[in-house]
């Protein structure tokens, strides 16, 4: 049967969605290749609306269609009221996110991938226990609805993380980074090469008076900053009347120094597509634009709910309807080289990760977190890894004043683009020394 058609019979507006992920894996755990699995999930999952409302229902048996069709019609029954439609046919970016050297990618080639990683680490620091995770993933989807839209698209993501740990009597220290791409690069190597080199600058340990000073966020560390944002900026919490944003667009909110964008049309990158998990195109959505509040991101439902339009950014599991979700967040360079920003710089810090972010009630803005790999600053250079220090701070304060942003750049944890930040003043808490 088509339950496309099946269900445009008794209902006003149908959505079918077929999902297929075929996913290799190859684990290392303490320097040991740990385990390698392929496992392969597939399945419909299919909307309606009927009668002003919306079922959601999805199934992994192929065979198992009348059944899928009887259980959406019944979520129907007690849905939410539907104050949107799904999309008709919409011409759509030509996105490359497939490439064959990936989908061809043999798991022994996988797992030499992970031992190239090992080596990289092992000759600088033998001790040091080292756990690689090298992921592929084959994707398609496809879309159809009653409206006449009838697409489909296919991803190849690679992923490769690595997290070094190493204990030397009371000092424990632990670094992680993750690459992530659609498309081969050779420089597949060049995230663990740059996480070596920070492995090497934490072995020299040093001490930092507690105090209010410059902060200075690398593109890893800017995540503290980025990620309560995110939260304020997805419409899903601006219809929920929580986000900090709310009724905000058009206002200055932070300093000009400050954009911020999601793109998902970027060729190769990790969350980059054609369209989105409702058949809307991606497309490139102005967030902040220096400092001024330009748009948040919706799916179908939350546009709709707010009088907007979809920004493409609906994000949807076989058995979990759709939601919006950021695909790759870009903050924009700045004008100011690297060198400069820290030559400016007396006595201050550099923070790269800290220890429980994300955890709380986060959407504030506010954060209160112990460093978990910072280095001070002093006289314009790193002079060395400091620890049991904390930073505290509201993201809504502190991005209204911005002394620099670097010219430099890099994409960490897959899909997130930053440069260094300089906050001019933060207050550091820490045992005095």
């Amino acid at each position: 049967m088509d339950i496309l058609t099946t269900l445009a019979r008794q209902a006003e507006q149908v959505e079918v969605v077929s999902l297929q992920n075929e996913k290799t894996t190859v684990e290392y755990e303490a320097n040991q290749l740990k385990t390698c699995t392929v496992n392969e999930t597939k399945g419909t999952a299919v909307r309606v609306i009927r009668k002003g409302r919306v079922g959601c229902a999805g199934s992994s048996d192929e065979k198992a269609m009348d059944k899928l069709a009887v259980n959406v019609l019944e979520s129907a029954a007690y849905g939410d009221p539907a104050a949107f439609s799904f999309p008709g046919p919409q011409p759509a970016p030509a996105v490359q996110t497939f490439d064959q050297a990936i989908a061809g990618l043999p798991i022994a080639r996988m797992v030499e991938i992970g031992r190239e990683i090992l080596e990289l680490v092992m000759p600088v620091e033998p001790e040091a226990r080292c756990n690689v995770l090298v992921e592929r993933s084959l994707l398609s989807a496809g879309i159809r609805n009653q409206a006449g839209l009838d697409v489909s698209f296919q991803t190849s993501p690679l992923s490769i993380g690595l997290e070094i740990h190493c204990v030397q009597k009371e000092d424990v220290l632990i670094l992680f980074d993750q690459y992530g791409t659609t498309l081969w690069e050779d420089d597949y190597l060049g995230f663990a090469r740059r996480l070596v080199e920070k492995f090497k600058q934490a072995r020299s340990i040093t001490s930092l008076r507690p105090g209010r000073m410059p902060v200075l966020f690398s593109p890893a560390g800017a995540l503290a900053l980025l990620l309560p944002l995110s939260q304020g900026l997805n419409g899903k919490e601006v219809h929920k009347g929580i986000s900090p944003l709310k009724g905000k667009l058009g206002e200055q909110i932070f300093d000009e120094k400050i954009s911020l964008s999601d793109d998902g049309t970027l060729p190769g990158r990790f969350a980059s597509s054609t369209y989105d998990d409702e058949g809307v195109p991606r497309r490139r959505n102005r967030l902040i634009e220096q400092g001024v509040l330009k748009s948040f991101i919706f799916d179908l439902k939350t546009a709709a709910r707010a009088g907007a339009e979809s920004t493409g950014n609906a994000a949807r599991s076989l058995f979990n309807p759709p939601e919006p979700a950021f695909t790759n967040l870009i903050i924009q360079p700045g004008e100011t080289p690297l060198k400069e920003m820290l030559a400016g710089i007396d006595e201050g810090i550099l923070v790269d990760n800290l220890l429980g972010l994300g955890q709380g009630n986060i959407i504030s803005g506010a954060f209160s977190n112990p460093l978990a790999l910072a280095f001070k600053i002093e006289k314009g250079e790193i002079v060395g890894r400091v620890k049991d220090m904390s930073i505290a701070g509201n993201i809504y304060d502190l991005l209204k004043d911005v002394a620099a942003v670097s010219q430099e750049y890099q994409w960490a944890f897959s899909s997130f683009m930053a440069p260094y930040i300089l906050i001019p003043e933060m207050n550091v808490a820490g045992k005095s020394q």
